[in-house]
C-alpha cells in the first residue's frame, strides 16, 4: 500500500507512516491534546495537527497498527 501524504495549507506535507499511524490512534483512543499531538508529530501547532486530523481517513486513524500493516 503506497502511504499516504497530506498536504497542510501551510507548505507542509505530512507522510502517515508507521509512527504517524501509533501517534493518530493513540489520539483517538485517549485523552491527547492536539498540542501533544502536533508536539510528537513535529508540527508548528495545534493548528496544523487539527488540519492533519481533519485531513486524514478516519479509518486510518482508527485501525491499530497491526491490521494497518497487514494491509500493506
Amino acid at each position: 500500500m503506497e502511504p499516504i501524504k497530506v498536504k497542510l495549507t501551510s507548505g507542509r506535507e505530512v507522510e502517515i507512516n508507521d509512527d504517524a499511524i501509533r501517534l493518530l490512534n493513540k489520539y483517538v483512543r485517549t485523552q491527547i491534546t492536539l498540542e501533544q499531538l502536533a508536539r510528537d508529530l513535529g508540527l508548528a501547532g495545534w493548528e496544523e495537527a487539527y488540519e492533519l486530523i481533519k485531513s486524514v481517513p478516519s479509518w486510518v486513524m482508527w485501525t491499530p497498527i497491526s491490521i494497518y500493516k497487514r494491509l500493506a
